[in-house]
């Protein structure tokens, strides 16, 4: 998908290179059980106020279906982003399904919580 095709509401969007590391922290969560797959529970786990971080898809249509968690971050002072697809997020979370949205969550005491103060 290029720069084009991408829905301009999809803001931020993270770049090539940013996209890889993201993925990778995705992945490094799921295996420590800190990530929470799909809308909803992105929703509740920020309702909460235990999300430490959000990735959304930005090839999910309509994307009006998930417009309302950058303003729940925003908020909830919680940073977030946009990655192009929603299938390789969805492999990153570790399910064949496409996945929209993703929420890591704060653990105290987490190995891998300086690497997300990094991105």
């Amino acid at each position: 998908m290029t720069e084009a095709e991408v829905n301009p509401k999809a803001y931020p969007l993270a770049d090539a290179r940013l996209t890889k590391k993201l993925l990778d922290l995705v992945q490094q969560f799921c295996n420590y059980k800190q990530l929470r797959k799909g809308a909803n529970e992105a929703t509740k786990i920020l309702n909460r106020g235990i999300s430490e971080f959000i990735v959304m898809a930005a090839d999910d249509e309509p994307l009006e279906i998930i417009l309302h968690h950058p303003l729940l971050c925003e908020d909830k002072n919680v940073p977030y982003v946009f990655v192009h697809s929603k299938h390789v997020l969805g492999r990153a979370c570790g399910v064949s399904q496409p996945v929209i949205t993703c929420s890591i969550t704060i653990k105290e005491g987490s190995q891998l919580k300086p690497q997300i103060q990094s991105v």
